[in-house]
C-alpha cells in the first residue's frame, strides 16, 4: 500500500468512525431534560457548514465524490444534532414557561 493509499484509508476510516461517534451527541441533544443547554447551536452550525463547504471543495476542486460523500454525511449528522437540540430547547422552554424560577 502506498503512502497515498494509507493516508486515504486512515482519513476514510476516521471519518466513518466520526459519523458513528455523533450518535451519543444526537441522543443527548434529543433527550436532555435541561433543554440541551450544553449543546452549542452556533458550534454545530459552524461544523455543519464547514463540512458542507469541504464537500463542495472536494467535488469542484478535487473531483472526488467519495470524500464529498463523507463530508456530506458528517454535515447531515451535525444538522441532526442541531435540529434535535433546537427541538429540545423549545420543548424545555415551553414546559418551564409560566413556572417560577427556583431561587
Amino acid at each position: 500500500m502506498t503512502l497515498e493509499e494509507t493516508t486515504f484509508a486512515l482519513f476514510a476510516t476516521f471519518n466513518i468512525v466520526r459519523i458513528l461517534a455523533y450518535a451519543p451527541q444526537m441522543r443527548k441533544a434529543a433527550t436532555d431534560p435541561h433543554g440541551a443547554e450544553a449543546i452549542s447551536c452556533v458550534t454545530w452550525s459552524v461544523f455543519a457548514f464547514s463540512h458542507l463547504t469541504t464537500a463542495v471543495y472536494a467535488i469542484v476542486n478535487q473531483h472526488d465524490i467519495g470524500v464529498a460523500a463523507l463530508f456530506v454525511a458528517n454535515a447531515a449528522c451535525c444538522l441532526l444534532i442541531l435540529g434535535a437540540a433546537v427541538l429540545c430547547k423549545r420543548r424545555s422552554n415551553r414546559s418551564t414557561r409560566g413556572n417560577p424560577v427556583p431561587s
